[in-house]
């Protein structure tokens, strides 16, 4: 039980695997970082990807009938350009660029073709995704 009096379940507790620059990032918010809440009906993630701009990294999530989620893309950086200016990164404390790519289990199965990604202004990957219908 946590100090909020609610209780965590390790089933819930993702094991997140990360490769190429993901697993590089120090300091600043780290990507990766995965939560899960589970419904009658569906399971909602979290994924914390900051930095990372929805139009620019070519993020792309694959979802499994045995609950496994891949997430994939990649982290622009070292010149970022809006509208009037472009910027040269000096200080580079969020993932380093270059393609990622991490992995995670839902605590069960899901149908796939009932997922609903949302990558949030706020850098954070919403994935709602319905369990299986038990056959009649």
């Amino acid at each position: 039980m946590n100090m909020g009096g609610s209780v965590v379940s390790e089933q819930l507790k993702p094991a997140v695997m990360l490769t190429g620059t993901a697993k590089e990032g120090s300091g600043g918010p780290p990507l990766g970082v995965v939560d899960i809440g589970e419904s009658e009906r569906s399971y909602l993630c979290r994924v914390t990807l900051p930095g990372l701009r929805n139009n620019e990294s070519n993020i792309n999530c694959e979802i499994q009938r045995d609950g496994k989620v891949h997430i994939h893309g990649v982290v622009t950086g070292g010149v970022l350009k809006d509208p009037w200016t472009t910027y040269e990164m000096k200080v580079q404390e969020l993932c380093p660029p270059g393609r990622f790519s991490m992995s995670f289990n839902l605590p069960g199965p899901v149908d796939p073709r009932l997922a609903s990604p949302n990558f949030r202004s706020d850098g954070i990957l919403e994935i709602v995704v319905s369990k299986p219908v038990p056959s009649a």
